[in-house]
């Protein structure tokens, strides 16, 4: 009886103890790990995804099951340690810490090992720049970088249109005149939600772009996305000289320059273009921005003072309040002639700077489509190691008359749109507008 009973009360006893320790392996899952991504002091060398068959179990001094460093398993690779405390400035700390334990989850349990750590790296500061909700605020891996700081003069191949690459999609600024996406019938504001069939969501506009681009000859399918319409486009991709300046002179003895860019040598270029211009003796001038997206601020302000005798150009302000006030330079060229501004949706950055100080000027009125509204200052910085580069908004232009121009645009005096039907059938009602209203300033 005694040794009957004897052995069932050890069998109950042995039965407790199986159920407590299978339970204590089942919460040990939820409930250890986070003590482990802690960091907790008992812990030591490489961890593991819990429960692992060839882990080793044991009780910690507090009575709680703590996992410790594996046997040899290769299902469990071994994850780098990093130092938060150490790593990381010491009045940041407690802010970064979700970060580093958002790292070591990553790297403990993410279900695909190993992780690309250059990958996440990358990824935690786009996702920082992202968060500032400014879209020409952004990270660049080294070869993009490298790509967007090619110098804006030159050849490549490619559409042929003037892009921004800052938000969701691939928006286009402008198509440059005469190249493939002009054809094309490609206009501002229009979406690539696609290329050659492949959806760009998500897809970063760097990246996309370089779908885009290609060798000559060769044909891209671009999925547009224009308002609520959305259409398939096949352009044949050709070798892209980027203009600068043009100049003519057209009837009436009007004379007419369209300014591209805003490149190194552009100021050189519209100077020796008035200087021809003017030994025709011209009785006004059209100035067209329409389509440029920009380019150098330097080359801006060189710009305006050719039209601009003296004053403020431009003010630039910054977070903390600090402006800097750009005046004009003497020795303009064409400060006196009658002029007229052609400018529409294209027209963005330094051209808006330059259209903008004309405006409040009265210098010259603007005719058109309302402009891009790119209205704010960007500071590259490369990263060490080679390691890419951010572009950071650190600042705003403001008209001379203290206008923001970012998100908003400048509106002309004259507005006139120029339709697809328009330049299908090769009119310009905007240029005609244009020579209508330089006729009157003249008389």
């Amino acid at each position: 009886m005694e040794s009957k009973s004897l052995r069932t009360c050890l069998l109950t006893v042995l039965a407790l103890v199986f159920l407590v320790f299978v339970f204590g392996l089942g919460f040990g899952a939820g409930y250890v790990t986070p003590r482990l991504l802690g960091r907790t002091p008992s812990v030591t060398g490489p961890v593991t995804c819990p429960p692992c068959p060839e882990t080793v179990i044991t009780p910690g001094e507090d009575g709680e099951t703590v996992v410790v460093t594996p046997i040899e398993c290769p299902k469990c690779p071994e994850i780098p340690y990093v130092d938060a405390e150490g790593d990381t400035p010491e009045e940041l700390q407690g802010l970064f810490n979700p970060f580093w334990e958002t790292w070591d989850i990553v790297h403990e349990l993410y279900v695909d090992q190993p992780v690309d750590q250059l990958a996440l790296m990358r990824g935690a500061i786009i996702g920082m720049l992202d968060a500032l909700g400014d879209k020409h605020t952004s990270y660049m891996t080294p070869d993009e970088f490298k790509q967007a700081n090619e110098n804006l003069e030159g050849e490549y191949e490619g559409i042929g249109a003037w892009v921004d690459t800052s938000g969701d999609y691939i928006e286009i600024i402008s198509p440059m005149r005469g190249s493939p996406a002009a054809e094309a019938g490609l206009q501002p504001k229009d979406l690539v939600i696609a290329i050659d069939g492949e959806d760009m969501t998500g897809i970063p506009g760097d990246l996309a772009l370089k779908r885009i681009l290609g060798p000559a000859g060769t044909q891209v399918t671009l999925t547009i996305r224009r308002g609520d319409e959305t259409f398939d486009v096949v352009i044949t991709r050709a070798n892209i000289i980027v203009p600068t300046v043009e100049s003519e002179m057209l009837e009436d003895n009007i004379a007419y320059i369209q300014l591209s860019n805003y490149g190194d040598k552009t100021t050189q270029q519209l100077r020796d273009a008035l200087k021809s211009l003017q030994s025709q003796k011209p009785e006004g001038l059209i100035l067209d921005l329409r389509g440029n997206g920009g380019g150098y601020l330097n080359t801006a302000i060189q710009v305006v003072s050719e039209f601009i005798a003296d004053g403020v150009v431009m003010f630039e302000q910054y977070g903390d309040g600090e402006t800097f006030t750009y005046q004009a330079i003497p020795g303009g060229l064409a400060t006196k002639i009658p002029l007229v501004v052609l400018v529409d949706g294209g027209t963005a950055s330094a051209a808006e700077i330059t259209a903008g100080a004309i405006q409040d000027h009265n210098r010259a009125p603007l005719v058109g489509d309302v402009t891009y509204g790119k209205g704010s200052v960007q500071s590259w910085i490369t990263l060490k190691n080679d390691a890419g580069g951010v572009r950071v908004t650190i600042a705003r232009w403001l008209t001379p008359n203290g206008r923001q121009i970012s998100e908003i645009g400048l509106e002309p005096e004259y507005i006139v749109e120029l339709t697809v039907e328009d330049y299908e059938a090769g009119l310009d009602p905007q240029l005609d507008k244009a020579i209508e209203v330089l006729k009157e300033l003249i008389k």
